[in-house]
Order: C-alpha cells, then sequence, then structure tokens
C-alpha cells in the first residue's frame, strides 16, 4: 500500500525523470493501454491528456492545477480568436489570451526578480506575497500550497505553446480545435511538456487523427534515440558535471586558472549533451508512440559562426522567437513602432535592475551615431532596423530562460555578436572558403566564444561572473608540473570530455550509416544490446543523476 501511495502521490524525489526506471515503468503502463485505444482517436486523446496529467501531477505536484486552469482558459480564448464566417477573427480575445499567459509567466517566474530590483532601486522593502498560494490553502486546506512563489516546471515551455497556437489561429494558419481534448493532448503531450522541444500547433495537432503507424526501421531509429540520449546526459552531462564541472567552477580558487577555462568548456559539453539528450529521448519516446517531434538541435558545436550556431542550436524556441517576435517587429526589412518600443522598454529595464547611469550615456552616443548614419546613409536605415530587432529578440531570449541579470547580459552578448557578424561577413575573405584549415579555426573560434558567453548563464549570481574571470586569468598557471598534476588527478574526465567532442564532430553521414546499420539486426538483438548498452550506463554513473538543466526554465 505505501508503494501505490508512492506512485499516485507528488515526491518531489520521485518526479518522473526520463533517467529513472518508474519513468520506463510508466511508458511499459501508456503503451499497453495505448495499443488497446489507439484506433479510436477521441479515446486516445483523452487517455494521453489524462496520462500527461498525472507526469505533471509527478513532476511539479499542484501545479497541474495552473495547467488545467490555462488549459481551459486558452481553448476558449482560441474558439474565440477563431476568424467566423466572412469576418475577421476576434482580437479582443487574442489580446486577452496572450495578457493572461504573460501574465502567469511573469508572475510566476519573474515576480522576485522585479521586486527585488524595485526595492534596490527606490530603497524599498516590499514583499511578494503568494495570492494563488493564499487562496488555494483557503479551498483545499492549510499547507496545501507553498507560500514561495515557486517555479512551475515547463512553464516556459507550455505558455510558448499557448501564445502560439492563438497567435496562429489569429494568422489563419490553423483553425482553434472544437474538440477540447484535441487542444489538451497537444499542449499537455508528456514527451515534449516540461522540456520542450517547442512544438506548433500546426505541425501536431494533425498527426492526432493520423492512423497509428511504426516501421521496423522507425522503431530501431526511435530506440536508437532513445539510448543515444541517455548516453548523452548519464555519461556526457551527468557524470562530467558531478566529477569535475561542479567541482571547479563552485571553488574556482581552488584550482589553476586553465582548470577553469577547460571546465567551461566541459559545461558546453555538458548542458548540449543534457538538452539534446533529453530531446533525443522525448522524439525516440513520441515515434514509438506513432508522433513525429521535429528535430531540436542540429550539431551546434560544427557550427563555423555564431549565426550558424544560433540555426543549429534550440532550434524550436530559435524559430519561435524568430516567427512571434524578430518577423513581427519588422525583420530585417522595416522598423515597426514595437521596435522603437521594445528598445526603450529594454533599454529602462536594463537600467532599473542595474542602476548603472552609464548605460544613459552610451545610448545617448550611440543614438547620435545611429541618427547621423540614418541620415547620410541609407542603406543603414534596414540595417539599424535589423541589428535593433536581433538585439531585442535575444535579450528577450535570454530572459526567457531566467529572472537574472546574467541571462540578460548572456542574451545581450550573443546579440551583439550577431550584429557583428553581419557586417563582418560582407567584408571577410574567409566567408565562403572551403579551407580545412579556415574552417577549424572558424569552428573553434565559435565554440570559444558561446562557451565564454556561457560564463553568465552558468554562474547565477550577479557578481561571479567577473570574479570568476578574474581568477581564471589571474592565477592561469600553466606549466607542464602543473599540467601534469592536473592530468593525472582528472585524466578520465579529460578524455571523457575529448570523446563527447569527437563523436559530435563525426560526420552526420557517419551517424546516419551507424543508425542505418543498428536498423538491419533482428528486433530481439537490438532489444538486447539496447539492454545490455542502458544497464552498463546506469552501472557506471549510478551515483551521479542530476534533473535535467532545462527543467528550470
Amino acid at each position: 500500500m505505501n508503494r501505490l501511495h508512492e506512485l499516485f502521490s507528488w515526491q518531489q524525489q520521485e518526479s518522473l525523470l526520463f533517467t529513472r526506471l518508474d519513468f520506463w515503468l510508466f511508458f511499459l503502463a501508456v503503451m499497453f493501454v495505448f495499443v488497446l485505444v489507439h484506433k479510436k482517436f477521441l479515446l486516445r486523446s483523452i487517455f494521453l491528456t489524462g496520462v500527461s496529467l498525472f507526469f505533471y501531477f509527478k513532476t511539479s505536484g499542484n501545479f497541474v492545477l495552473l495547467l488545467g486552469f490555462m488549459l481551459l482558459f486558452n481553448y476558449l480564448m482560441g474558439l474565440g480568436v477563431n476568424p467566423k464566417e466572412g469576418k475577421r477573427s476576434d482580437k479582443v480575445f487574442l489580446i486577452l489570451g496572450l495578457i493572461v499567459n504573460l501574465a502567469g509567466l511573469f508572475y510566476f517566474k519573474y515576480a522576485y526578480f522585479f521586486t527585488d530590483a524595485f526595492n534596490a532601486q527606490f530603497g524599498t522593502d516590499y514583499n511578494v506575497v503568494n495570492q494563488f498560494a493564499v487562496i488555494g490553502n483557503q479551498w483545499f486546506g492549510k499547507g496545501s500550497f507553498v507560500d514561495k512563489i515557486l517555479v512551475p516546471i515547463g512553464v516556459s515551455f507550455f505558455t510558448f505553446h499557448n501564445i502560439s497556437y492563438l497567435v496562429d489561429i489569429s494568422r489563419k494558419e490553423i483553425t482553434a480545435s472544437k474538440n477540447f481534448f484535441d487542444y489538451a493532448f497537444y499542449v499537455t503531450y508528456f514527451p515534449h511538456l516540461i522540456a520542450g522541444p517547442i512544438v506548433r500547433a500546426r505541425d501536431f495537432i494533425p498527426q492526432i487523427h493520423q492512423p497509428y503507424q511504426l516501421s521496423k526501421h522507425e522503431f530501431s531509429w526511435a530506440l536508437w534515440m532513445i539510448g543515444k540520449g541517455l548516453l548523452k546526459k548519464l555519461i556526457f552531462a551527468d557524470y562530467i558535471a558531478v566529477h569535475f564541472i561542479d567541482k571547479v567552477l563552485d571553488s574556482p580558487g581552488a584550482y589553476p586558472g586553465f582548470v577553469s577555462v577547460i571546465a567551461m568548456f566541459a559545461y558546453s559539453l555538458q548542458i548540449y549533451a543534457d538538452f539534446s539528450g533529453y530531446t533525443d529521448m522525448a522524439i525516440g519516446v513520441s515515434k514509438l508512440m506513432g508522433f513525429n517531434l521535429l528535430e531540436n538541435f542540429s550539431s551546434p558545436y560544427k557550427s563555423v559562426s555564431v549565426a550558424d550556431f544560433w540555426r543549429r542550436w534550440h532550434k524550436s524556441l530559435g524559430s519561435w522567437l524568430r516567427d512571434y517576435l524578430y518577423i513581427p517587429l519588422g525583420g530585417n526589412k522595416k522598423g515597426t513602432w514595437g521596435t522603437a518600443i521594445l528598445t526603450a522598454v529594454i533599454l529602462g529595464f536594463l537600467y532599473f535592475i542595474t542602476g548603472w547611469i552609464e548605460l544613459w550615456y552610451t545610448y545617448g552616443i550611440l543614438l547620435i551615431i545611429y541618427l547621423i548614419l540614418w541620415q547620410f546613409w541609407k542603406a543603414f536605415r534596414t540595417f539599424a532596423v535589423r541589428d535593433l530587432n536581433l538585439l531585442i529578440t535575444m535579450i528577450v531570449g535570454g530572459l526567457w530562460h531566467g529572472a537574472s541579470q546574467n541571462f540578460v547580459i548572456w542574451g545581450a552578448l550573443n546579440g551583439a555578436a550577431l550584429v557583428i557578424y553581419n557586417y563582418w561577413k560582407r567584408i571577410s575573405p574567409y566567408e565562403n572558403s572551403d579551407n580545412a584549415i579556415i574552417r577549424v579555426w572558424r569552428i573553434f573560434f565559435t565554440l570559444s566564444f558561446i562557451t565564454f558567453t556561457r560564463i553568465w548563464f552558468r554562474l547565477p549570481e550577479t557578481d561571479q561572473p567577473l570574479q570568476f574571470l578574474t581568477i581564471a586569468t589571474g592565477q592561469f598557471d600553466f606549466t607542464l608540473e602543473t599540467w601534469s598534476v592536473v592530468w593525472n588527478y582528472f585524466r578520465n574526465i579529460f578524455l571523457l570530455i575529448l570523446l563527447g567532442y569527437l563523436t559530435h564532430w563525426l560526420p552526420q553521414k557517419w551517424k546516419d550509416r551507424t543508425v542505418l546499420f543498428f536498423s538491419k539486426w533482428p528486433m530481439s538483438i537490438q532489444a538486447i544490446a539496447f539492454a545490455v548498452a542502458v544497464f552498463i550506463m546506469y552501472q557506471a554513473v549510478s551515483d551521479t543523476f542530476k534533473a535535467f538543466v532545462y527543467f528550470q526554465f
């Protein structure tokens, strides 16, 4: 009875993570019922919606009530936005839907951030009160909800799903789902619910009424994706993080500076392996159920420029920001009032959270330069709009990742790099070069820049990144003697990091051939090989399990 109670109650340490045995037992039970109901589309949607809500409950507890409310609200807003015969879509419902979705996101994710910034800026002492917890404890009993505002796992992901759904209806790219469970199934579908990839309704909802089919090759490919995801997460993410990265970055002063540099390159490998490992497993699990999720990563560390990197990294978020923010602002063609307004808002926001008066001086100087160039160089008018829209998009993307000044700086650094690259590529003699040495250099330079910006991504406190850089450069201390000591201590970790990057850099056609080779094995042999590989991975890293990095977003 105790075990049964644990299975159907929320315990944070017992979340249904892809790396836990409980999840795979859960998935086997789901597949067993799914086989019985898959031909009845409505029943299938109802079943998978219920399963997904249970999955979210096991991960986030009572926040499943918030998810349920947002499902009902956005379903009704979608019906209101849906263009009536001979009429345009109702913008009132669209605006209301966007306001409520964004308000929910800001309340849960940014309340403390903005309150602390306000208190620091104006010398006040306001406290955040979780009104939802107050109401919930009145309804469901004292202690049902924590007084502190906690961030619901996956809130950024399901909020973006809801927003894209309403906007796509308004744009007439899709029609609103008449069946509540079709819409609810799309948003809550458990493989992508809490850490993506971000799925568009136009790509997913049509699949809901397609007959289930799974060829042997598709089964083999799905199994391969799950195994690859587990390998990335358990070995190249968790093991390296626990035994090397966390130790160094938590106490950089205890190690020579060059070790901190290696740790940051290792962190680039970790966060890629962690996030892409999750999406690999999500895509593989989804394929076994007959649904397709789009690719989210395309070997990002093969990128030859920062623009190339952002086309390959977290593709679903990048395309979302492009379609629902960058292009509506005018993209690279024209300016809109939105560009001017958001530029002013972001500047005011940066001043608000930092208190740096120098921002206004810098902005004033840049504004004068921009106005002069705008007046006397017509081509610059397009460039200026593109640059501002890029910066706005990347800063918003940084803030999407977390309520922190460091995330804003991280987004701004990447935005500035995209702006600079757009000018550099017009005069670069190497832009279209096929020379192997030049390509290797461009890949290394891009990876180094991305790794440098991730100092602000990895270290949470405002002053930590600069402290880290000061320590890393001030006590670099690279000598053969110190290297020998460090190598002897971290030899296996360094070899594992090198292996991770080398396998990432392998030609894609080699990887495709490996999958094809695996798919030709008898299914019994595949199952045995998969089971043995997973068993070995779990035995090797049984003490190093970590939550997925993107669960916090």
